[in-house]
């Protein structure tokens, strides 16, 4: 018999993280959007309640659980704010989990601990400016010298890059084997040769931080070679998979915010003498949002609930982002349909979750690139 209710550990996890976000964050949301300003201030509160290492062992500094747990911490914090669950989600599934998918015991000893416990934060760089889902077209380089390996490129669109102390870069080693000559580095911030670029203004999101890193002669030691080299590629499609279990979490949390914010408009909006919940084309649009939330958080909880089981999640965590991502983004046009002219202006939340929403088709794999995995999942193997 299959189980979709949450344990009572969960709802606890559930109501936990539900409690800090209207405490801690809705408050500043607004705030945080318009000045496009990081909330740095969130990071040791976020780090003191486990939330930086969700799915980490106890002995590399993590709070023990599931990927079911972790995707309802995520869920609920992008309920309230969408970028404080992408910052979050980019440190806990791409740069942690990077390294604890890859990493020698000494290299988690040394960087998974303290970005488990939050006492860092982590950035994750796969895109750049010419190879954003051709990832394949990597031209940052890194060539052995002696006792080091010496970086030189740039990439873009890192999320938490201008704040975080640990950075993970994909670089060409080989260029002859093609994605199987990428390798995987970890980089300290303060590096000589390492420094970062340009700040994105964005259309969503505004609060997370987007930026540029840059390489230039790039000293680190032979080391911080994360995974085997050229294998840097492969393990980041391996990250990509628990990646995109986050980024569908993202995407449900965001759309639960603006299906309940239209639909407590719609019970206090009147019109023609009514609450305006009272006429059937806007109950029609509330049920299929509801509809569509729904589907969408139980294919990311069953991505989530195979990646507890150590069962394949390419397909599953490909459906479930491409699903939820774009559900996201039809539930929140709804929102601002609803509130009318009230939904296009910042006085009401619908707007901000309308903008913050579509980054969920975009980031870790654009749609297209979820049907081409789900696609060839399907049919085999190329």
């Amino acid at each position: 018999m299959l189980d979709f209710e949450l344990s009572e550990e969960q709802k606890e996890i559930q109501r936990s993280v539900r409690q800090f976000a209207e405490r801690e964050i809705r408050p500043h949301v607004r705030e945080w959007d318009d000045a496009e300003r990081f909330p740095a201030e969130l990071l040791p509160k976020l780090a003191a309640l486990g939330w930086m290492g969700v799915t980490f062992p106890p002995e590399y500094g993590g709070a023990g659980l599931g990927y079911l747990d972790y995707g309802i911490v995520i869920e609920e914090l992008a309920r309230v704010d969408g970028s404080v669950g992408l910052l979050v989600a980019a440190h806990n599934s791409l740069c942690a989990n990077h390294i604890f998918v890859a990493g020698t015991e000494e290299q988690k000893k040394k960087y998974l601990i303290p970005l488990a416990r939050g006492d860092k934060l982590g950035c994750w760089s796969l895109t750049e400016p010419g190879a954003g889902s051709d990832a394949g077209g990597t031209r940052t380089v890194a060539e052995r010298r002696g006792d080091r390996w010496v970086l030189n490129g740039s990439k873009t669109f890192t999320t938490n890059s201008h704040y975080a102390s640990v950075c993970v870069a994909m670089a060409v080693t080989d260029r002859s084997q093609g994605k199987h000559g990428i390798s995987a580095f970890i980089i300290e911030s303060g590096t000589p040769g390492f420094r970062l670029g340009k700040k994105e203004s964005k259309l969503g999101m505004r609060s997370s931080d987007t930026g540029e890193v840059i390489f230039e002669d790039c000293a680190i030691p032979l080391e911080n070679c994360l995974g085997q080299p050229g294998h840097g590629f492969i393990d980041s499609l391996k990250v990509l998979d628990r990646g995109r279990i986050s980024i569908a979490a993202l995407a449900v949390g965001m759309a639960q915010g603006a299906f309940e914010a239209a639909l407590n408009y719609a019970r206090g909006r009147r019109q023609f003498g009514q609450p305006i919940a009272e006429f059937q084309a806007v109950r029609f649009k509330l049920a299929d949002m509801a509809t569509e939330i729904e589907a969408s958080r139980l294919l990311t909880r069953r991505a989530a609930a195979r990646a507890d089981l150590g069962l394949p999640i390419t397909r599953e965590s490909a459906m479930a982002k491409l699903y939820a991502g774009e559900a996201a983004v039809r539930v929140a046009n709804e929102a601002v349909q609803i509130h009318g002219g009230y939904g296009f202006i910042k006085d009401y939340p619908v707007e901000k979750y309308y903008r913050d929403v579509k980054l969920c088709t975009i980031g870790e794999g654009t749609s297209e690139i979820q049907r081409l995995v789900i696609a060839r999942e399907l049919l085999g193997h190329d």
